[in-house]
């Protein structure tokens, strides 16, 4: 499990041999050194943060986010449960190095305008998926400094 710390951009992390306890402990040892404990998480200078929740940050809530999708039934409407992403998880520590053509990180600036959230990051493996993205680009808000 500690081989993923050693993994660097642009080396997948190597998942697929471990059961699930054992997967979700090397992600959260990456989670952690990347994101959870990187002072240095930065955006253009401005600190990149996980969306608040009632006064606390829900780093639990980030890390499945950032490792798990979104369940959908038959018709494409979403269940309110998550599933394990390998495509996402294994491209965790590539969040604080580079983003991808095939990789969305989706921030969103702070009222202060002084830092970003993090809200989630994904592989763009689905049909549709890089439309989708470029379409949401033509409808993005200007350049914020």
């Amino acid at each position: 499990m500690p081989l993923n710390l050693l993994k660097t951009y642009p080396q997948q992390l190597e998942l697929a041999h471990l059961n699930t306890h054992q997967r979700r402990t090397s992600l959260s040892g990456v989670f952690k050194r990347d994101i959870e404990n990187n002072d240095a998480f930065r955006f253009r200078t401005k600190q990149v943060r996980p969306i608040k929740k009632e006064g606390q940050i829900p780093m639990d809530m980030l890390f499945d986010h950032l490792i798990t999708r979104e369940d959908m039934d038959d018709k494409g409407n979403p269940l309110r449960t998550r599933s394990f992403e390998m495509a996402r998880s294994e491209r965790l520590h590539w969040i604080k190095h580079h983003i991808d053509e095939q990789y969305v990180v989706i921030l969103e600036p702070q009222r202060s305008q002084m830092d970003y959230y993090l809200l989630t990051a994904y592989h763009l493996n689905e049909s549709g998926g890089k439309r989708q993205i470029e379409k949401k680009f033509k409808k993005k808000l200007p350049e914020i400094h």
